[in-house]
């Protein structure tokens, strides 16, 4: 599953853990998403969709009737 919102594009950022002794290893931020049926274009499809989109309202989610 890649890791990028469908509405705003957030990727996943990169930077390092930092051990007591100051050793550094790689690691991943990875943004929180959700899987939500969303309009997009007007149709309602399955998209990954991060939680500060979900938040903000940018998001119109599709409701099954």
């Amino acid at each position: 599953m890649s890791k990028v919102c469908a509405i705003c594009g957030k990727k996943p950022g990169f930077g390092h853990n930092r051990s007591h002794s100051m050793v550094a290893t790689k690691r991943r931020f990875d943004p929180i998403l959700q899987r939500v049926r969303v309009l997009i274009d007007g149709t309602a499809t399955r998209a990954y969709v991060c939680t500060r989109c979900l938040k903000t309202g940018r998001v119109q989610k599709a409701v099954r009737t």
